[in-house]
């Protein structure tokens, strides 16, 4: 992610080598001499980049990998209804943000790195194996896969820094210095992880979520290594519009399992009219979700980051740190329409409660924030959205789960209509690039 030193990416038709005596002088100078240039990647692994607003095209290998992550979202969804309490709710909070850290982390990767370049790919593949590892020790990474999620995990975090150490020797000083950096975090965070993994119980959750902290604080502090110094946004030379493409990509997978959800849950219920209400209720939330994100907020947004000036930091804040919370509430609201399809008429407990409102309010604090950082405003929509949300609570005694959850997508649709019609046309308009 751009040291502060980085050398800028190559404009189109120009190579990225440097002639082979600079070379050697880089390398005996720089970074450890000819031992060290001899184990880095002799041909060019970054992408070409264009310019002004045109991004770099979302491979169909980058797709290929998201469908690992498709699954470990499905698994995290199905981890929080079985274990629907505070603790549940609390180490399904730590294993999605872990699964979403190290999506994003190779998502920046792949913003560098060209995917159809062969070694590319074999990492890419070598990052799916081990993340279908990860995936299918969720369910179980509190109990005795713990061991397995973090070595997965691991594996994937600081293989593909050492991969991008590899990558970036020869061709981009600035940002093999970066990832020096990066790669002291993650080996540092990984013993964390791997000891968490061999203890039970709260010693467990204790190192991971330091482990966790670690890792997500790093690039607040710019990856700050004594020796190595620090890394700054204004040298991360990312592609915004290839950033903003993938991202949303995540936040489709993560509505793509509000979708499975309520279908499979409706297939295997009796259909009354009940459950078709359920139902109706569950897809209309799951409409107003992506409208609420996709309608103008994301395509505006990403002509914003594809201008900017600092793309990095608006990847950092935004992309990076913002996302994680819209996607949280997306896939919490999910977990609220499977109880709701499976239970209608019981009545509101507390567990219920938290997912049927709890989702809603984090999707919107999440488009909020996303919003604020990149237009420059909070729309008042999304407030008033909040307010009915919370107008709800004094409501809970008289309601049950399909009440509460239909009350909950009424509240979705009115924010998604009101700001649809309070800046139609006016809101797709290009926007002052936000430097």
């Amino acid at each position: 992610m751009g040291g502060a030193d980085a050398w800028r990416l190559p404009r189109p038709g120009r190579t990225a080598t440097l002639p082979q005596g600079a070379r050697r002088r880089r390398g005996g100078a720089q970074s450890g001499g000819p031992s060290m240039a001899a184990l880095s990647a002799r041909t060019v692994l970054l992408r070409r980049r264009g310019g002004g607003a045109e991004r770099s095209p979302v491979t169909n290998i980058e797709l290929f990998f998201d469908l690992v992550f498709a699954f470990a979202i499905t698994q995290v969804s199905h981890s929080l209804l079985t274990h629907l309490s505070l603790l549940g709710a609390l180490h399904a909070a730590l294993l999605f943000v872990a699964v979403w850290w190290v999506w994003i982390d190779t998502s920046w990767v792949t913003n560098w790195l060209d995917p159809d370049r062969t070694p590319v790919r074999m990492l890419l593949f070598a990052l799916m194996l081990a993340g279908l590892v990860l995936s299918a020790s969720l369910p179980e990474a509190f109990g005795e896969r713990g061991l397995a999620f973090a070595g997965a995990y691991v594996f994937m975090q600081v293989g593909r820094s050492l991969f991008m150490l590899w990558a970036l020797h020869r061709h981009d000083r600035g940002n093999f210095r970066n990832f020096q950096r990066i790669t002291v975090w993650m080996a540092g965070a990984g013993v964390f992880w791997l000891l968490g993994g061999v203890l039970d119980g709260a010693p467990r959750f204790g190192l991971w979520l330091l482990a966790l902290t670690l890792e997500f604080g790093s690039p607040a502090i710019g990856f700050h290594v004594p020796g190595l110094g620090r890394s700054t946004t204004a040298d991360w030379t990312i592609d915004g519009g290839h950033l903003a493409e993938r991202c949303s990509a995540f936040i489709l997978i993560a509505l793509g399992e509000s979708i499975t959800v309520t279908g499979a849950s409706f297939f295997e219920l009796t259909w009354t009219a009940t459950a078709a209400t359920a139902f109706v209720a569950a897809f209309v939330g799951s409409v107003a979700l992506w409208w609420i994100y996709f309608d103008i907020g994301a395509e505006r947004a990403s002509r914003i980051i594809a201008l900017s000036d600092d793309p990095g930091r608006l990847g950092r804040i935004a992309y990076t740190y913002i996302l994680a919370v819209l996607a949280a509430g997306i896939v919490v609201s999910a977990v609220g329409d499977e109880l709701t399809l499976a239970h209608p008429t019981a009545p509101v407990g507390g567990a219920a409660a938290a997912v049927l409102l709890g989702g809603p309010l984090l999707a919107l604090a999440g488009n909020i924030a996303f919003k604020r950082v990149t237009a420059g405003r909070v729309p008042l929509s999304h407030l008033v959205g909040l307010a009915i949300l919370a107008a709800l609570l004094p409501c809970l005694p008289w309601l049950n789960l399909l009440r509460l959850d239909a009350a909950s997508a009424a509240a979705l649709v009115v924010v998604a209509t009101w700001e649809r019609m309070s800046l139609g046309a006016a809101g797709r308009e290009a926007p002052a690039v936000r430097r």
